[in-house]
């Protein structure tokens, strides 16, 4: 079987996949793809903590609706999100950033004002 491919298909095809906006590259760990080496890192050390009883609940891209006066106007997607059993279990609020965005810290003060709760970030 023969494929014809006209020029631009073809080194369209050959083409190296293009590098993301701020230079992180996706890895995958237990069948989760992230979108940086440094998030995948940090998802493996909240797992060993999960094993060892330090923690629990672990939500990946948990989504919180950003609130205004009533109106649901956007929302922060936090990359990990647990119950600390080491921290008198509260609630921790993980953003794993390797560039921080003013819209990203737009969005983080909305949801500490409204939920009234930290997030954290980690570089």
């Amino acid at each position: 079987m023969t494929i014809n491919l006209s020029r631009q298909e073809a080194k369209a095809l050959l083409a190296k996949p293009k590098r993301s906006k701020y230079g992180a590259q996706k890895t995958m760990v237990d069948g989760i793809l992230f979108d940086s080496k440094r998030e995948a890192a940090y998802y493996s050390e909240l797992k060993i903590r999960e094993k060892a009883g330090e923690v629990s609940g672990v939500a990946l891209q948990r989504p919180f609706p950003i609130i205004i006066a009533g109106t649901t106007v956007g929302k922060y997607v936090s990359d990990f999100a647990f119950i600390d059993h080491l921290q008198d279990r509260r609630l921790r609020i993980i953003d794993v950033k390797g560039f921080d965005t003013p819209l990203s810290r737009f969005k983080r003060k909305c949801v500490e004002a409204f939920y009234q709760i930290k997030v954290e970030i980690i570089r």
